[in-house]
């Protein structure tokens, strides 16, 4: 991303011919929102005098009035490069303040700034970098998504079997018109399947970058006729869709994991930063993992993460440690999924590993890496977990884990309630 002063912005707006600007954020789950502007506005914009009712960004007590202003974050701005070239769309991702400027605590974004200026007054940087899966289905005539897969490719493979590479290609040169530095792209492993990863970067960036991502895909996805999903196993007989996390942290310049003389290449403080996570992991698994449909994704047989366990080379477990490569070492945490708000959720992941640091928690070790403990089963065990968890609850604040407590279990509740085609072709004739 550019550094902008608001006169830089003030002027690429009037030489970009940009007509609208979009004021991004989002709600506590992690789902982007946003109010369009006029470039009329542009001042009042940049003063950050934009206004909303906050009652939809904490999605509870919808009775109270609560006003909240949007204070843009300038080295966010971006043109959206496929909209019309005549009268532009930008967007400014936006902090959330209230009347008097101070940050609203369900605000997500500030989550994660909090805990990260928490480590930075310890010399500390935490950077992540994300691998983002997600299937692209047909459409209907309607244009309304359907459950047909739109090829039927594997791993790698190139096109004509995999029909979707036009559209990833597309995904790739928008992201690198807004200055995402992208890895790789290809097909993933299952039929439909893709996956897109781009470089690390500090914590808050990468956030933003992921929810960018979410909805470029989907956009592009839609301009060719499919639609990208990040629901995390919207197929019983495939793999589902995973947003593994790959960690670091550094201190005074230097990676805090990389030890060569260390058991696997890492230090000490790595094992702690593991131990912090697993012993947590348990109760943020309602962040990292937030639907009924997560949790058929993970232990489902697919090389997805079902136990607490870490590993160098197996690929199933939950916590990997990596040496090699260019980025050094590193964690790659694999439970959490593309429905999961990924400000809470690496927010937690940070506080919980700095956790096992600063109190040297020790890993216990097995002969195969896992502590014989599973992760959640199922949405509601996941909420209990999170009910237990009062340090993960620390992080959040009171109105997040109200808002996940109560929105959870009404969702976990209407789940119950429904009965699956499963049920009707399973007991309709026989019982």
């Amino acid at each position: 991303m550019g550094k902008y002063t608001k006169l830089d912005i003030v002027n690429l707006v009037e030489e970009e011919d940009v007509e609208f600007i979009r004021l991004q954020f989002v709600d506590v789950f992690g789902m982007m929102k946003n109010l369009a502007v006029t470039s009329s506005q542009i001042e009042k914009i940049l003063a950050g005098r934009c206004n909303f009712e906050g009652v939809d960004l904490e999605c509870i007590n919808r009775d109270v009035h609560r006003e909240y202003f949007l204070k843009p974050v300038l080295d966010t701005f971006e043109i959206f490069p496929w909209r019309p070239q005549q009268g532009k769309v930008a967007r400014l991702i936006c902090n959330i303040v209230d009347a008097d400027g101070k940050p609203v605590e369900t605000d997500s974004r500030y989550i994660l700034q909090r805990v990260l200026s928490e480590i930075e007054q310890e010399g500390y940087m935490f950077h992540v970098g994300p691998e983002c899966e997600f299937f692209l289905f047909k459409t209907d005539e309607a244009g309304e998504p359907t459950t047909e897969l739109s090829d039927q490719g594997e791993c790698f493979d190139i096109g004509p079997v995999d029909t979707g590479e036009n559209a990833r290609r597309e995904m790739v040169m928008f992201m690198e018109d807004m200055h995402f530095e992208v890895d790789s792209s290809y097909h993933s492993n299952e039929a439909g399947q893709h996956e897109i990863d781009f470089k690390y970067d500090n914590a808050v960036n990468t956030a933003d970058n992921i929810i960018t991502f979410k909805m470029l895909v989907r956009i592009v996805a839609r301009r060719h006729g499919y639609h990208a999903t990040f629901m995390p196993k919207p197929n019983s007989n495939l793999a589902g869709s995973g947003m593994h996390l790959n960690l670091s942290l550094a201190k005074d310049g230097k990676n805090v994991f990389e030890d060569p003389e260390g058991e696997n290449g890492m230090s000490k403080e790595a094992y702690y930063f593991i131990a912090g996570i697993l012993s947590h992991i348990e109760g943020m698994t309602l962040i990292n993992n937030p639907l009924v449909n997560s949790y058929k994704r993970l232990g489902s047989g697919f090389r997805a993460p079902f136990s607490e366990s870490w590993s160098v080379e197996k690929r199933d477990t939950l916590i990997r440690l990596a040496t090699k490569g260019g980025n050094g070492a590193r964690l790659e945490l694999r439970s959490p999924d593309g429905a999961m708000n990924p400000y809470l959720s690496i927010a937690l992941i940070l506080a919980a590993g700095m956790d096992g640091i600063r109190n040297k928690k020790e890993l216990p070790v097995v002969e195969d890496g896992s502590l014989e403990k599973q992760l959640p089963r199922t949405l509601q065990e996941a909420l209990e977990a999170f009910k237990k968890d009062t340090f993960i609850q620390n992080v959040l604040g009171e109105k997040i884990c109200e808002a996940y407590m109560t929105e959870k279990t009404k969702e976990w509740n209407e789940y119950m309630m429904n009965i699956s085609d499963w049920e009707l072709e399973k007991y309709l004739r026989r019982i």
